[in-house]
């Protein structure tokens, strides 16, 4: 806690019946694992190679050429098993996660409940000891669920085909548009058709992966009421148009309902439309991809079909296309024969590879075992819920004194990009501020991304898994925080009080010259200073 003896004396006690959690996270001085390391200590012996298979093969290293041959032993720590459990035990106390939290402050990155059976099932030696280089013949369980979630798939989204070997949202889009790229030059137009549309509601990542394909930006515009316009639109395409990137509901948690005379406007002018449905949680089982005039989708697993996100991975991106463009994908797919599972390796015109292998299969097994334990009807009340959630979410924070939600006023689908404009101007506390503070009641959430297109933003996406006590708890800190806000601003413009965490100086993030990302790198620069 901050021991300004003006801070403390003005903040006030929480009652034991408030809603607000009364919470303090547990603080460890903890040094990074080299600095435990003692010469000598030993935490594991690895056993030396066995005399048959020396006799048989050598010591194996004498037949690696020098230049992969270590000059001296790796660097790494020298610390017994109890300490190495001490330490990353006390390290997870320090952190916050699904497991720990109500995290539904996490934007589009949607965080939902990963049924524990599913990690059994992950982690189990089964998938543990699976190898990529494995014959097809000792994988057909692994080929035959990467097929069926496949099949799972083309019927959410009315897809002919899909590939999961796509690592993230952002190596999805880059496949879809590099397919956009391969499918014109194939025509005769890949120099012609070279401006890609996208707006401005919709994840940055759709730019840029459409630019490092060497595309033209062109934005679509929103109305004033936040869905893309629709003579704008028709007005940008022309003969140069390659294609048209959407996500909807974007990230406003707006649903565009007239999408279709979007898709009709861009076929009509001989383009592609991409659907980017990273986070389609509020639509299983009631739209899809097909019927709304998408040429080609993609589902993040980590986010809609619950697999963890994993602090950034491992992730899949599953791109699932129309007949016309299956031939594009990237290779190999899944494929089955009637009697064998198998990996179809010729693709007339693919894109080739966008990740080593066949992408993630834990992450394909979670999802297929999720997809299996709901059902159709399943997924649909699924979809049904996350939008009931939202909706509550949003009626009771727009009560909340200085938040608003720019746009249209009726309801929203999943997700909605909340503004503290006025709390901003009414006291000087930012959406950083409350961010952080938000950390001191065990919660977080996210802001938007960049730019700023809703002033001094927050994101919230409540999903289906949390009961409406979580959300009114939630709800309860961001009321707290508002009336301190008002009463005393100087609470939430020092926060965190209660947390591990301390307030970044966020200029460091932007000096390669204070980074250091290893080890080594961390030892060279204290070396030089």
């Amino acid at each position: 806690m901050k021991t300004s003896e003006g801070t403390i004396g003005k903040m006030k006690r929480i009652p034991r019946d408030h809603k607000v959690r009364r919470f303090h996270q547990a603080k460890w001085d903890e040094p990074v694992i080299f600095e435990l390391s003692q010469p000598g200590e030993r935490g594991v012996e690895v056993p030396r190679v066995e005399q048959e298979i020396v006799a048989s093969v050598g010591d194996g290293v004498s037949q690696l050429p020098d230049s992969l041959r270590r000059k001296k032993r790796p660097n790494l720590p020298q610390i017994s098993q109890f300490r190495v459990i001490r330490h990353y035990s006390r390290l997870s106390q320090e952190v916050l996660g699904a497991d720990f939290n109500v995290e539904i402050g996490q934007g589009t990155c949607t965080m939902k409940y990963s049924p524990k059976i599913n990690e059994r099932f992950a982690r189990s030696p089964k998938m543990a000891e699976l190898h990529p280089l494995q014959d097809e013949s000792t994988v057909q369980g692994m080929l035959e669920i990467t097929y069926k979630l496949d099949l799972f798939l083309r019927e959410v989204s009315g897809m002919d085909k899909f590939s999961f070997q796509p690592g993230s949202g952002t190596q999805a889009l880059l496949t879809q548009a590099s397919i956009v790229r391969k499918y014109h030059e194939s025509r005769g137009e890949g120099e012609l058709r070279n401006e890609f549309l996208t707006t401005h509601f919709s994840h940055p990542s759709q730019a840029a992966t459409a630019a490092v394909k060497g595309f033209k930006i062109i934005y679509v515009p929103a109305d004033e009421n936040g869905y893309p316009d629709l003579e704008a639109l028709k007005g940008l395409v022309s003969e140069r148009t390659a294609a048209f990137a959407v996500a909807n509901p974007e990230d406003t948690g707006i649903y565009n309902s007239r999408i279709k005379e979007f898709t009709d406007v861009v076929h009509a002018a001989g383009g592609l439309c991409c659907y980017d449905q990273a986070n389609a949680n509020g639509l299983l089982g009631i739209t899809r991809a097909l019927e709304a005039g998408f040429d080609m989708c993609f589902f993040n697993l980590h986010k809609t079909f619950s697999i963890p996100h994993a602090c950034g991975g491992p992730a899949t991106g599953a791109i699932g296309v129309t007949e016309k463009l299956e031939e594009f994908l990237p290779g190999p797919l899944v494929d089955f024969d009637g009697e064998r599972y198998y990996y179809k390796r010729e693709l007339k015109n693919s894109i080739g590879k966008v990740r080593s292998f066949y992408g993630v299969p834990p992450a394909v097994l979670r999802a297929y075992a999720w997809i299996r334990a709901l059902g159709a009807e399943g997924l649909e009340e699924a979809a049904k819920i996350a939008c009931l959630n939202n909706n509550y979410l949003y009626h009771k924070i727009l009560q909340i004194r200085g938040a608003s939600a720019p746009y249209i006023k009726g309801r929203r689908l999943e997700q909605v990009r909340y503004s503290w404009q006025k709390l901003t101007e009414d006291t000087g506390v930012t959406t950083y501020d409350v961010q952080r503070r938000m950390a001191d009641f065990a919660h977080h959430y996210w802001t938007s991304h960049h730019p700023y297109i809703v002033p001094e933003p927050f994101t919230l996406e409540p999903t289906e898994s949390y009961s409406k006590a979580e959300l009114d708890e939630y709800i309860a800190a961001l009321t707290h925080i508002s009336q301190e806000a008002y009463e005393n601003p100087e609470i939430v413009q020092t926060a965190p009080h209660n947390s591990t965490g301390h307030r970044v100086i966020e200029s460091v993030l932007d000096d390669p010259e204070q980074w250091a990302i290893t080890w080594r790198a961390y030892l060279k620069k204290t070396a030089k200073e």
